[in-house]
């Protein structure tokens, strides 16, 4: 992927029909986000930088020499109603090279996530933007994967690696892997390079692409560097604004096969 894009595994920890027959889940539910990325200092953005669990962070977690398959001792709360985290710090840079000599490389962060997903209605795993180990793990863990995509021609050559990586995880490590949607982010309706992307993305996805936005804004930019997500920081921004509509459109989908 693109360097500045952020991939999202989204794991309901529950079986699709809780999403079916609550369409407002998302309004009290039970959130766990797992800081799977080395871009470790993101915790910032929901107040917990610099904070762990007595156990140590997922990088702990993932490199212990036997699996590690209990996530609770790793959990801390993430300072919003609601949700709970698993984070990293800078150690998890060099995950992907010590992860390569251990037993079941490609499943710890499954086995990991197995322990807690009935005690949670949504589970998400931030990637980092490449495809070594850590997203490995996490396609291999995940239900279906979220994918924010930059209006930017070098993310459309990244997008299509990701797809053909899935593929192969379908294959071999997690059969029902799927792709609850493509986010276009980072939109600039003013530019021709970011409307052309945007129809490309379309044409190819089809109804797998949310209809849903992420314009440029500031406020988003803004909002990590006061450890606050952008619907707390500024929920009448653009970008807060277009947030929630994304996160009613995913229940809405969610919702439509039971319809």
């Amino acid at each position: 992927m693109d360097p500045a894009t952020e991939l999202f595994i989204a794991g309901p920890a529950r079986e699709r029909e809780f999403r079916r027959q609550r369409p407002d889940a998302a309004a009290g539910s039970r959130q766990l986000r797992v800081n799977g990325s080395e871009v470790w200092k993101r915790v910032a953005g929901v107040g917990r930088k610099g904070q762990s669990a007595g156990a140590g962070t997922v990088y702990d977690a993932l490199t212990s020499a036997e699996p590690t398959t209990d996530a609770r001792p790793f959990i801390i709360a993430a300072g919003v109603d609601g949700m709970q985290l698993i984070p990293a710090n800078r150690n998890l840079t060099g995950a992907e090279i010590e992860l390569v000599t251990l037993s079941g490389r490609e499943e710890r962060l499954r086995r990991l996530l197995a322990s807690v997903r009935d005690d949670f209605d949504y589970i998400f795993i931030d990637c980092p933007p490449s495809l070594g180990l850590l997203t490995l793990n996490a396609l291999v863990a995940a239900d279906a994967v979220l994918i924010p995509l930059h209006c930017e021609y070098f993310a459309l050559e990244g997008l299509a690696d990701l797809v053909g990586t899935m593929r192969r995880v379908r294959a071999a490590l997690n059969p029902a892997l799927d792709i609850e949607g493509v986010l276009l982010t980072m939109f600039d309706e003013r530019t021709n390079l970011g409307q052309q992307v945007a129809t490309d993305v379309r044409q190819f996805f089809k109804e797998k692409v949310f209809r849903t936005v992420i314009p440029r804004n500031v406020r988003l930019g803004e909002a990590p560097s006061h450890g606050l997500p952008v619907i707390l920081y500024d929920v009448k921004s653009r970008g807060a604004e277009a947030y929630l509509a994304l996160a009613r459109e995913v229940l809405a989908r969610s919702a439509a096969p039971a319809a």
